[in-house]
């Protein structure tokens, strides 16, 4: 395994994709996983900064197509949030989209149309949940109405494809 020879090294990329039903669990990186986690604090004090590297790092696995990864890490990342803050509802919604992209591959439409639906509810709440002064936090610096917009455009449609997954960073970015 590529394991960075310092901590300011970037992180390597899982061996591969892991897929249930199409590879048995222990077929899933987890030692390349585990370095990830272990970047995550056992609780963020006030929010989650935008720049924190296992956080950068769940986005960019669920936009290499590491759906099953950036899932599980994006858990660990929003059980270390501040309870009751902005950033829970905004990682729940990233962890729906991740969760849904990987039904899409898994060809299940339906399912990832249901958890869409579901990322879509998290930031209808956290839209109407009052904002924290401007800041580093994730919250503040992730444009929630560009992927609202990219949401109802998904589920407006009659079926979904594997093509139809999002990509977090590139909604980042815009």
């Amino acid at each position: 395994m590529n394991v960075p020879p310092n901590p300011g090294d970037p992180l390597p990329w899982p061996q591969w994709a892991y897929v249930p039903g199409e590879t048995a669990a222990a077929d899933a990186d987890y030692e390349t996983l585990a370095l990830a986690k272990a970047l995550v604090p056992s609780a963020f004090r006030g929010y989650v900064p935008a720049r924190h590297p296992a956080l950068r790092y769940g986005l960019a696995l669920n936009d290499r197509g590491y759906f099953w990864e950036a899932q599980e890490l994006l858990e660990t990342v929003w059980a270390a949030a501040p309870q009751g803050g902005r950033e829970r509802i905004l990682l729940r919604a990233c962890i729906h989209i991740a969760n849904a992209n990987l039904r899409l591959r898994m060809q299940r439409p339906h399912s990832a149309t249901r958890l869409f639906g579901d990322a879509l509810a998290e930031l209808q709440v956290l839209t109407t949940r009052k904002a924290a002064a401007a800041g580093n936090g994730f919250v503040e610096t992730f444009p929630v109405p560009a992927l609202v917009a990219l949401l109802q455009a998904k589920l407006g449609r009659d079926r979904l494809s594997k093509a139809d997954w999002i990509a977090l960073g590139a909604v980042a970015r815009s």
